[in-house]
């Protein structure tokens, strides 16, 4: 099947991450629901308004792996963001956000929570 997205992501059969694996950008974020559509999406980095790892980044095709962190402008707010897994597809809102976890600000109260002991 053309287009199927297999340049795009590298998962095995079984659903775990290959080692190296990556995903595009602009389909990472489209599966994370960060926007509506992947266009959109496509838009956003090529505007300037991403980071990968702390460096600036405006395509769209730009590699996605596990552990990256990623900065994003969306929504009149900054993002900060540790990729956590890549997308299989574009799911549900619960199953977006299980594959990144949000990077609080400094300064903030989730940054300063003490950690749980227990």
């Amino acid at each position: 099947m053309a287009g199927s997205g297999g340049a795009d992501i590298g998962v095995m059969d079984d659903g775990g991450t290959l080692p190296g694996a990556w995903q595009r950008l602009d389909v990472w974020l489209w599966c994370a629901r960060f926007l509506k559509s992947r266009s959109d999406c496509a838009r956003l980095i090529a505007a300037g308004a991403a980071r990968l790892n702390r460096q600036p980044t405006d395509k769209a095709h730009a590699r996605v792996r596990v552990g990256d962190v990623l900065t994003v402008a969306v929504h009149d707010r900054v993002r900060v963001v540790r990729v956590r897994g890549l997308g299989q597809r574009r799911g549900p809102p619960a199953e977006a956000r299980a594959l990144y976890e949000e990077i609080p600000e400094p300064g903030s109260e989730a940054a300063n929570a003490p950690a749980d002991p227990g």
